[in-house]
């Protein structure tokens, strides 16, 4: 699943709050993705800039559903996921005993995930976390290795708690 593909599955109401969670607290990073966004679109991103703030996130909601938005979404998730599930990362990363510096960061992803481990350690994020927050970190984990991890992809595919649909 790619990033745009995960925008057009969550809820609205997260994509909204995400959105605005980059335009309070990460304001170059917001300037940054508008600035993008709007020269994939061939628009100056002054013309963005001056919508009020609740119109340029709706315009960003929007564009990040659309394919071209792939890699500046990857980069918004992993802020969002980063800066505000910080808990999230770290109770993954702890349970699949993968080194990090605290705070979610990675230095060297292992080459394989052990599927009892990893199994585990989405039952108990499941149990602790919102669970479109999980899909969502599991989703962009899957995508920090090139063709991912065959452990972790089946599991994506196979468990249905994972499953992006528009009853959630």
């Amino acid at each position: 699943m790619n990033a745009y593909q995960i925008f057009q599955q969550i809820d609205p109401d997260l994509a909204t709050q995400i959105f605005t969670f980059l335009r309070k607290d990460e304001k170059e990073t917001y300037q940054g993705v508008i600035a993008t966004l709007a020269e994939q679109r061939k628009l100056r991103p002054v013309f963005i800039l001056k919508k009020t703030p609740a119109d340029q996130v709706t315009w960003l909601c929007k564009m990040a559903r659309m394919k071209m938005a792939t890699g500046i979404d990857e980069h918004v998730l992993q802020m969002w996921l980063l800066k505000q599930q910080r808990d999230l990362l770290t109770d993954f990363l702890d349970a699949m005993e993968i080194k990090h510096d605290g705070e979610g960061s990675v230095d060297n992803l292992p080459d394989e995930l052990d599927a009892d481990k990893l199994a585990a350690a989405v039952d108990q994020l499941i149990g602790k976390h919102p669970q479109e927050n999980v899909k969502i970190y599991l989703h962009v984990f899957q995508m920090q290795k090139i063709n991912g991890w065959p452990t972790l992809g089946a599991l994506l595919e196979n468990d249905e708690r994972l499953h992006f649909s528009t009853a959630d």
